[in-house]
């Protein structure tokens, strides 16, 4: 479970026992109180608790007096009401909102999305981690991954990431630094497979003017750019061999040289690896240093791929749509068929690949209900019984309802293909940018079907490679595998 807390304080058993259950479905841990009068005594530290939702208290006096701690204290603790008279809430402008009972989900999630929101705006800017995610899934295996980050995040000890592509292993890491003691110092990722041979010691050390041709300027390393936080390792089994011997060096000695310098530095950096490799394959025959495996693989933690938890699809399927969101991308709604096809699907491209299929419905169907049949062909699967434990959480799943749209969104700008596009917004529309938008997610598509290799998604779409890469530099698309 998260280290994220909800701190729920209502003097009704039932109410306390449904809000927990909710909480814990979404991840989080709940800090149930009983008494109002001693909410402090039972919610202990504030500094994890992401949300407060504040219900029936007894009389409106101690509900006022509850109210007015929790929106004066220093943690800035986002409040939500439960059901409460408007005039008890009215003298109070920090608090966010007011959810109704008995809480359903969408609800919950969307409420604990506005207090992330406030919680990055409030806090101070040297501990604001905008690019931390919360690792999503109630299945025992993500269960597993969470306890193990509680468990090293705050230590000194190398941590190896392994698991497929597309399983999350950036945010992993991310999660690693954002709770250890280093979170205040930069976070400072490498694609050791994404940087050509020759380039990758200056990458990660750094050089100094004239070291060698081209080096016009000095220029500092990946190293010394993370001193004091998290340096990630991200295709660590794509590292040449030689670059591998200058890496254990650092690990041991923890000492480093500029290319073009006899300055010795002190690099105070943790090492976070990752890979999708098998290492001990690797090492068996001879592509990666054994020695420097044991050096990285203090700390081993292995992700799962998503096909085996599709328990956690329905749960990161909502997720992603809550980001889309809250970026103004639009939304859309999938039905109970739509969400079992999804969690039958094998995922070869596990989260990345299920964030693009999202996002590939919202453009399709903007504000819509998608059904088994609206989905892409390739994502229909029936006939098989699922778990019941899946089975369980699609039931959970709230029906769809219908989207309130903006009213500058009256028709579809983007359908299934160009050629459906029959009519026009009232307002018009950006064309520019909706070529853009359908362009940028052909493009993932085609590489995601291609397992990531940048020469067969070129065939795919028909145009030459290096088109291609110039493309997704544009994009800001990361190359997986090559």
């Amino acid at each position: 479970m998260s280290t994220n807390k909800v701190l729920v304080v209502d003097i009704d058993p039932d109410r306390r026992a449904l809000l927990s259950t909710l909480v814990e479905f979404v991840n989080c841990q709940p800090i149930i109180v009983h008494d109002p009068s001693l909410w402090f005594d039972d919610a202990g530290e504030l500094s994890n608790i992401v949300m407060a939702i504040v219900g029936d208290c007894g009389d409106k006096h101690q509900t006022k007096q509850l109210l007015r701690e929790l929106v004066n204290h220093e943690a800035r603790v986002p409040v939500f009401t439960l059901e409460l008279p408007e005039a008890e809430v009215t003298d109070f402008p920090g608090i966010l909102g007011s959810l109704r009972f008995p809480v359903k989900y969408p609800q919950l999630s969307n409420a604990l999305q506005q207090a992330t929101v406030y919680r990055g705006h409030h806090e101070p800017r040297d501990s604001q981690q905008s690019n931390i995610r919360n690792l999503v899934g109630n299945s025992r295996a993500m269960k597993a991954v969470q306890k193990m980050i509680d468990q090293v995040s705050d230590s000194e000890a190398n941590v190896l990431i392994l698991g497929e592509s597309g399983t999350g292993k950036e945010v992993v890491a991310r999660n690693l630094h954002h709770f250890s003691s280093r979170r205040t110092k930069p976070f400072v990722p490498v694609n050791c497979g994404a940087i050509p041979a020759e380039l990758l010691e200056s990458e990660l050390f750094g050089h100094e003017k004239g070291s060698f041709t081209g080096a016009i300027t000095a220029r500092k390393g990946r190293f010394e750019m993370a001193e004091g936080g998290t340096l990630f390792l991200d295709e660590i089994g794509d590292m040449p061999l030689p670059m591998q011997v200058k890496l254990l060096r650092v690990l041991q000695e923890r000492t480093y040289e500029r290319i073009g310098s006899n300055k010795t530095l002190t690099a105070n950096v943790r090492v976070i690896a990752a890979t999708h490799r098998d290492l001990e394959v690797h090492i068996a025959e001879g592509r990666f240093r054994e020695d420097l495996f044991y050096r990285l693989n203090v700390f081993p933690i292995e992700i799962p791929a998503l096909r085996e938890r599709p328990e956690d699809i329905p749960l990161l399927i909502n997720e992603l749509i809550l980001r889309i969101e809250h970026e103004n991308r639009g939304t859309v709604r999938l039905t109970s068929a739509a969400i079992a096809s999804l969690c039958r699907y094998p995922w070869p491209g596990n989260v990345r690949e299920l964030a693009n299929v999202v996002e590939r419905l919202v453009i399709l169907y903007p504000y819509g209900t998608v059904d088994f049949d609206d989905i892409p062909e390739k994502f229909q699967v029936e006939g098989e019984d699922l778990p019941a434990l899946v089975a369980q959480v699609i039931a959970q799943t709230p029906k769809p309802k219908e989207i309130q749209k903006p009213q500058s969104v009256e028709k579809s700008a983007v359908s299934q293909s160009v050629t459906d596009l029959k009519a026009l917004p009232e307002d018009g529309l950006d064309l520019k940018e909706h070529l853009a938008n359908l362009e940028y997610l052909l493009i993932k598509q085609a590489l995601d079907e291609a397992s990531g290799i940048v020469a067969h998604a070129a065939n795919k779409l028909k145009m030459r490679r290096t088109t291609l890469v110039e493309k997704m530099r544009k994009y800001g698309i990361q190359r997986e595998v090559e």
